[in-house]
């Protein structure tokens, strides 16, 4: 990721970033390899039964998190699978990376 961002190639490096993010859930998750984009990530921070939920929050923190990665991934992964997405913005680029960073650091915490 980190040589896609510095030849400016920050879509692909997003992309990539939130793929590692989708990937890694789906694994620690011990989903199925069907289980992609938004709902992988639904079903891996379920609030109610999500393998990756922390049942010591609270059950609207659970549904926040859960949302949160879905979001991430419907943001910022999804529209790239699909269609051409130019980003020309290095500042977003790495803000949205980072976001992916502390995504990964919830799943492996």
């Amino acid at each position: 990721m980190g040589s896609l961002y510095c030849r400016g190639k920050y879509d692909t490096a997003v992309f990539e970033a939130m793929q590692v993010v989708e990937v890694r859930v789906r694994e620690a998750s011990g989903l199925a390899a069907t289980d992609i984009g938004t709902l992988v990530m639904r079903r891996a921070f379920n609030k109610d039964n999500g393998p990756l939920a922390d049942m010591g929050m609270l059950p609207a923190e659970r549904e926040a998190r859960s949302a949160l990665f879905a979001g991430a991934i419907g943001s910022y992964k999804n529209p790239q699978s699909h269609r051409q997405v130019d980003l020309d913005d290095p500042d977003e680029a790495a803000e949205i990376i980072m976001l992916a960073n502390h995504l990964l650091r919830i799943v492996d915490a």
